[in-house]
């Protein structure tokens, strides 16, 4: 397989049709974000999103595609971790999302509680878990880790998610967690060349395969704009795109990110 293909692609919904949609298109991970607990707190005021999805959507997904992709994003570990997780369990998921640790010891009991029934992911995005990577990348069980550059930009007090994309953290991030094994994947993609965005898509593509990650979440930019994306279509072109990326060399790459951080103000170095 090659680089656009092997990429795993996540996309949240509760929308059983776009589901279905997702799932002929070949997105690997399709499923529900559950997660409440303290987002409005973190990202209140923010342009950012804030699910309205349930456990109960489950059921319509389950319906409409096959039980391989089915995801869901759980809330941070809390007192009802185990009964959340046995309910997601029992629903049919396959691949379960754990946002906002702190510690390596949370991500352990989060794999200890699926115990091998499902495909853990922990989802780092605050500065104690990046300083902490070394001990997650040890935890038996672990084979992926994706790194969350919204809340991790927040919690840094960075000004923009394109500031960690382009950052020498996320490439200390990223030589830990692949230099361990494990599948990293990055933040959210959008269409590719899709220039009608702050940011041209492309240029934040080019950093995957610099960075050596291997999946991503569709992202809400993916359907920014008036006409609606016909993922039969976008989501190979993602794929073909990513494969060119891949074929370009170290150098090419690398000026592509400091062509990034032009655009974001970022430091180039």
């Amino acid at each position: 397989m090659t680089y656009g293909e092997r990429f795993v692609l996540t996309l949240f919904t509760r929308d059983a049709a776009l589901a279905a949609e997702a799932d002929r298109a070949g997105v690997d991970r399709i499923g529900v974000d559950l997660e409440r607990l303290d987002k409005d707190a973190r990202q209140g005021g923010l342009a950012t999103w804030i699910s309205d999805h349930s456990e109960a959507d489950l059921t319509a997904l389950a319906a409409r595609i096959p039980g391989r992709r089915l995801f869901a994003r759980c809330n941070p570990m809390h007192a009802g971790s185990e009964a959340e997780i046995e309910r997601l369990l029992a629903s049919g998921v396959r691949t379960i999302m754990l946002p906002f640790f702190r510690r390596a010891a949370e991500v352990e009991r989060f794999v200890g509680l699926v115990a091998g029934r499902a495909h853990p992911v922990p989802l780092l995005e605050t500065a104690e878990a990046a300083a902490d990577v070394e001990a997650l990348c040890r935890i038996p069980g672990l084979s992926e880790v994706h790194v969350g550059l919204n809340d991790l930009r927040l919690s840094l007090g960075w000004p923009t998610h394109f500031h960690v994309l382009v950052s020498g953290l996320l490439e200390r991030l990223a030589e830990r967690i692949l230099a361990a094994g494990h599948v990293l994947a990055i933040g959210g993609v959008g269409r590719a060349r899709d220039d009608r965005l702050p940011i041209p898509s492309d240029l934040v593509l080019a950093q995957y395969p610099r960075l050596g990650a291997g999946g991503a979440l569709v992202s809400r930019a993916f359907f920014a704009g008036q006409e609606v994306p016909e993922l039969a279509r976008e989501i190979p072109a993602l794929r073909q795109r990513l494969d060119e990326y891949a074929g370009c060399s170290a150098a090419w790459l690398a000026a592509r990110r400091r062509e990034l951080a032009r655009h974001v103000g970022a430091p180039e170095a």
